[in-house]
C-alpha cells in the first residue's frame, strides 16, 4: 500500500500510455469523438489516439450484409402475392463524408434495418399494385430494376449502396393457385390436341402421298407390261405368219395340200389346252362334224386372206 501511495502517478502515467493506441479490426472503420462531437477516423490497424479525452463512437462494418425478407402486396386487380428475397448490400466507400453519414444517420443499427425493409417493400408494393396478378410472375427482373433504381437513391444519403437483390419465391393464394394450376392444365390439354391433330393430318396426308405414289407406280408398270405384252403377241403372230408362210410355200413346192398346216395347228392348239390349262374349262366340239366345221371356217378365213393379198 505505501508502494501505491508512492508510485500513485506512475500507475496514472502507464494507464494514459496505454490508452493512447487502439486497434481497429480489417473490416471496420473506427469512428472517433471528442466531448460528443465528431473528430475524425480510424483505419484498420493500430491507431493513437488522445486519452480520457477521445473516444471510439462506433465501429463501422464495411463489409457486405445481407438480410431476408417476407411481405405481401396486392395488384391492381386485388389479388395477394407473397414475396421472399433477400436483400445485399454494404457501405459505399470508405470517404470520411461516407463513414459519418453512416455512423450518424440513424441511432442503431436496428433503426436502419427497419428503414431499408420498409423501403424496399414500399418500393415492391408500389409496382405491383400497378400490375394484373398474370403479369406479376413475368416482371420479377423489372420488380428488381425498379427497386433497385428507386431504393438506391435513399441508401446513397444514408452512405450504403444496394448490391443486390433477390426475389426467391413469388406465391399466390391457394385459389388463385388453384385456378392458375387449372389454366396451364387447360393450355397444356389443347396444345397436345392440336399437335395430336397436326400428328394425324401429316401422317393422314403421308399415307395418301404414299398411296397415290403407289398408285402411280403400279399404272406405270401395269402400262409398260402391256406394253410389252402386245409387243410380244404381235412378235408371235409375225413369226407364225412367217412359219406358216414358209410351210405353205414349202408344201405347194411338194404339190401338197395346205390345209394340212390348219389342222396341224387345230391339233397344236387342243394340245396345249390340255397341257397348260389350270382349271379354266374350255368347250369344243370333237366329232367329226364339229371338227370339218372348224376346218371349212378356217379354210374360208385363209382364202379370205389370199383374196386380199392378190
Amino acid at each position: 500500500m505505501e508502494y501505491l501511495k508512492d508510485y500513485w502517478w506512475l500507475i496514472i502515467l502507464v494507464v494514459a500510455f496505454l490508452g493512447c493506441f487502439v486497434t481497429i479490426n480489417q473490416g471496420f472503420v473506427g469512428v472517433v469523438t471528442m466531448f460528443g462531437k465528431y473528430q475524425r477516423i480510424m483505419r484498420p490497424g493500430l491507431n493513437f489516439k488522445i486519452p480520457f479525452l477521445e473516444q471510439i463512437y462506433k465501429k463501422v462494418s464495411i463489409q457486405n450484409r445481407s438480410v431476408e425478407l417476407e411481405f405481401q402486396a396486392v395488384t391492381i386487380d386485388q389479388a395477394n402475392v407473397y414475396f421472399k428475397s433477400m436483400l445485399l448490400y454494404s457501405v459505399i466507400n470508405v470517404d470520411e463524408e461516407t463513414i459519418k453519414n453512416v455512423a450518424f444517420k440513424f441511432i442503431s443499427d436496428k433503426d436502419l434495418m427497419q428503414a431499408l425493409i420498409r423501403t424496399v417493400e414500399g418500393s415492391i408494393r408500389a409496382f405491383v399494385a400497378t400490375k394484373r396478378q398474370a403479369e406479376v410472375l413475368n416482371v420479377r427482373r423489372d420488380i428488381v430494376d425498379n427497386v433497385k433504381e428507386q431504393v438506391d437513391v435513399a441508401l446513397e444519403a444514408w452512405g450504403y449502396h444496394l448490391q443486390d437483390l433477390q426475389i426467391n419465391d413469388i406465391t399466390f393464394d391457394e385459389a388463385i393457385i388453384t385456378s392458375m394450376s387449372k389454366v396451364v392444365a387447360s393450355n397444356n390439354l389443347k396444345a397436345a390436341a392440336e399437335n395430336e391433330g397436326q400428328a394425324l393430318l401429316i401422317t393422314k396426308t403421308k399415307a395418301a402421298e404414299a398411296e397415290g405414289n403407289a398408285i402411280k407406280i403400279a399404272a406405270e408398270a401395269e402400262r409398260q407390261a402391256a406394253q410389252l405384252r402386245g409387243q410380244g403377241v404381235a412378235l408371235f403372230r409375225e413369226e407364225v405368219a412367217k412359219g406358216m408362210s414358209q410351210a405353205a410355200e414349202q408344201m405347194k413346192q411338194a404339190n401338197l395340200d395346205t390345209n394340212v398346216i390348219l389342222f396341224s395347228m387345230w391339233t397344236e392348239a387342243i394340245k396345249n389346252f390340255a397341257e397348260y390349262g389350270k382349271g379354266n374349262v374350255i368347250f369344243l366340239d370333237g366329232s367329226s362334224d364339229g371338227m370339218e366345221k372348224t376346218m371349212r371356217q378356217i379354210m374360208a378365213m385363209q382364202q379370205m386372206e389370199d383374196s386380199k393379198g392378190k
